[in-house]
């Protein structure tokens, strides 16, 4: 396979902080349609590498091609452009705006739209809004506050946000963290449904998750590779008990 097939091709990937190495030397593959998930011990070097990937941490060396686009050189706002969405641990949703106003904001808008054109766009808008809170279980909850939805309801906004911007990438730190087992269950079903027409990367800790969602699995261990491939094989990696599993 070549490097143009991957949505995403990191190489060689390093970051120092001070001396310290906390991404060393990494290189995995991402498929179209691949959601992969990134585990491993506190520490690891996990977040810095959706940091490194959405430019919020510059890369020391090494390179990471998004369809070919070496996104290295380029600038935050400009990865998001190119088609990557990043959801951080704690939701980032507007409280006191509802959930169908959230969505509506976070919508790509083009610039000098005015007129008949405008009506329409707004036609598209609502449509669009309409479908992403069915694919996040809220179509019943669009007049809700965000700031009354559950926990879990939350972070599906916040997804949401990011899929009405139709990433190519959607990268997830922790998505489960502080949901309940039923929230758990429903938000596997949701990332299984979107990999459709794209690519998810996310990094979790709740193994049963990992085991409802993951296509393959890269475990970090000091910045480095440490096993990669399904989760039974990872499971089953002597080094990956030792360092990560066992405890």
């Amino acid at each position: 396979m070549s490097q143009q097939d991957f949505v995403l091709a990191v190489e060689g990937l390093t970051v120092s902080f001070d001396g310290f190495k906390a991404v060393n030397d990494l290189s995995f593959y991402v498929d179209e349609g691949e959601i992969r998930v990134i585990i491993g011990p506190n520490g690891a070097g996990k977040t810095t590498v959706l940091d490194l990937i959405c430019g919020r941490t510059k890369t020391t060396e090494g390179s990471i091609k998004f369809r070919n686009k070496e996104l290295t050189k380029m600038k935050e706002h400009q990865i998001v452009h190119a088609g990557v969405g990043r959801k951080f641990q704690n939701p980032s949703i507007y409280e006191d705006l509802t959930v169908f106003e959230n969505l509506e904001l976070s919508f790509p808008r083009g610039h000098g739209v005015f007129g008949a054109l405008a009506f329409r766009r707004d036609a598209e808008v609502m449509a669009k809004v309409q479908e992403i809170a069915e694919i996040i279980f809220l179509d019943d909850q669009l007049d809700q506050r965000a700031d009354l939805l559950s926990h879990g309801q939350k972070q599906w906004l916040e997804i949401g946000m990011l899929l009405i911007q139709d990433p190519a990438l959607l990268m997830l730190d922790e998505p489960v963290a502080g949901m309940s087992v039923a929230e758990r269950k429903k938000t596997a079903e949701l990332l299984n449904r979107i990999t459709q027409d794209r690519s998810v990367l996310v990094i979790e800790h709740d193994m049963q998750f990992v085991e409802d969602i993951a296509h393959r699995v890269t475990v970090l261990h000091q910045g480095k590779m440490l096993s990669e491939g399904t989760l039974e094989h990872v499971k089953n990696d002597p080094k990956v008990v030792e360092v990560y599993l066992g405890h």
